[in-house]
């Protein structure tokens, strides 16, 4: 199992968890969700229920991911195998960021 907390802003906004390959969990955190101003991490996970699970990486997190000659070389870098999107998405995904969003990796 495999967790990392998710940032907007700097602002804590939930855990993504990984339990295996094919079973994953996001969940908003408490004061996020309870907070009505506070907006959804997307629109395919409103603020209508606090937990979301997925048989695979859910697309708002895989679309943080490089494409292409950039992903092979990202992979080839920090010696992460190419389908390991989860592996990939908390090695690249800490600072630099497109958006507001942020993910660091929970280390227990």
């Amino acid at each position: 199992m495999r967790k990392a907390n998710v940032y907007r802003n700097g602002e804590l906004m939930g855990v993504l968890i990984q339990f295996s390959p094919n079973d994953y969990e996001f969940r908003y955190d408490d004061n996020w969700f309870a907070n009505g101003d506070l907006p959804a991490i997307s629109l395919t996970m409103p603020k209508s229920q606090q937990v979301y699970r997925s048989d695979y990486l859910f697309p708002f997190f895989f679309n943080m991911l490089s494409e292409g000659a950039n992903r092979q070389l990202q992979t080839r870098y920090l010696k992460i195998d190419e389908k390991d999107y989860f592996g990939l998405l908390l090695a690249t995904a800490k600072t630099d960021t497109i958006g507001a969003i942020t993910i660091s990796e929970i280390k227990e």
